[in-house]
């Protein structure tokens, strides 16, 4: 390997390095494809959130032009890791279902058998679907859980979401574009252009070096947790992968990364307004590199659930929330910490650009911290 590399040293540069990796610095990719194919996978639970996660990553990003490239079937949202919800890129989404869901199918065999859902109901479900979407249709949750009942599958006490989750993983449906704003859902096969079957070991590879490069540096203990792998299939994608991947160890944990990406080094300082469940977080076992540990319970609000974050030179320095008003949206923060001059210029510039993002006014509120006033942003 002869590129160029500056020595990682400390966990801040770490940080540094992962805003890069990640294309939240420097970013060169022009369309949402572009974005979700590089990182693999983006984490979309939280949907308005997660159209923000790939525009932030583009210059000159609109929610509605990443919304067109879901109706556009370049990115999908489905259920393809850890049974949660990612948009991934049309073309990878069969190989990724078929590596990573079988794990997650088989441990909630229990939750099936507590809800009376066996091969019967998923057959029924499977023919009664194709019936109701074939064609192109889309069908909000609403009306495909109105379908099942109809055909005498009942939907109460969840079992109606568990058979959508479970019908999606094994690639029969996923969603489709927003209609009135609802999240509908289609078959699979006719939304998505079919592909070729990669080999197991290939998948696996394949894998590996997307999230090292794309999330990098990052642990194998990372990769295992992002990706739901067993450790055993997390050793041998990144043996597989390793021969094109960095190797620092920093602390004494080992961490792999491209030997492509080189970050610039920042003049001034760097802010970034990021949303709920964002890469930059929740894609790593470990998140000391860019949250204090003293911080993490801030910056959650229980159960796994990340709160929109404030990231300042690749560390989390709070975090904020929306509120839509008449004619603009207004953020209100929650710093961990009192801001420069210099940090306050910059948040206003990184608000600014989610703003553009919304096509619409950016107010910041006024904020405390807990033990004492900042200055007004």
């Amino acid at each position: 390997m002869t590129a160029v590399h500056r020595s990682l040293k400390t966990p801040l540069n770490i940080a540094r390095h992962r805003l890069w990796s990640q294309h939240v610095a420097g970013s060169g990719l022009g369309k949402p494809s572009e974005v979700v194919r590089w990182l693999g996978a983006v984490q979309a639970q939280d949907y308005l959130g997660s159209l923000w996660a790939i525009g932030l990553r583009m210059p000159n990003a609109t929610e509605q032009a990443v919304e067109q490239a879901i109706a556009d079937r370049t990115i999908i949202r489905t259920w393809p890791m850890r049974g949660t919800l990612h948009f991934v890129a049309a073309t990878d989404i069969r190989w990724m279902l078929a590596l990573l869901t079988s794990r997650v199918v088989a441990n909630s065999r229990w939750r099936l058998k507590q809800l009376e859902l066996d091969a019967s109901v998923f057959a029924r479900s499977r023919k009664t679907f194709v019936s109701v979407l074939r064609g192109g249709r889309h069908l909000s949750r609403n009306a495909m859980y109105e379908a099942l009942e109809a055909a005498g599958v009942a939907t109460a006490a969840g079992r109606g979401l568990h058979i959508l989750w479970q019908l999606a993983q094994e690639g029969f449906i996923c969603f489709g574009a927003r209609q009135a704003k609802q999240p509908t859902f289609v078959l699979l096969d006719e939304w998505a252009p079919a592909a070729k079957a990669k080999e197991r070991d290939a998948a696996l590879a394949e894998l590996a070096s997307r999230y090292f490069t794309s999330h990098g540096p990052a642990t194998l203990q990372d990769f295992a947790w992002w990706s739901g792998l067993t450790m055993a299939d997390a050793i041998d994608a990144l043996e597989m992968a390793k021969s094109h991947l960095l190797q620092e160890v920093v602390a004494g944990r080992t961490y792999w990364l491209s030997s492509s990406v080189h970050p610039a080094k920042d003049r001034q300082p760097t802010a970034y307004v990021l949303p709920a469940y964002d890469e930059y977080t929740v894609a790593y076992k470990d998140r000391s590199a860019v949250l204090d540990p003293l911080h993490a319970k801030r910056a959650s609000s229980g159960n796994g659930i990340f709160n929109p974050i404030i990231v300042i030179d690749g560390q989390v320095v709070g975090t904020w929330k929306r509120r839509l008003e008449k004619g603009s949206v207004v953020i209100t923060l929650n710093l961990f910490r009192s801001l420069t001059k210099a940090d306050r210029q910059a948040l206003v510039m990184a608000a600014g650009q989610y703003g553009e993002f919304l096509k619409a006014q950016i107010a910041l509120a006024p904020h405390t911290l807990a033990s004492k006033q900042t200055s007004s942003i």
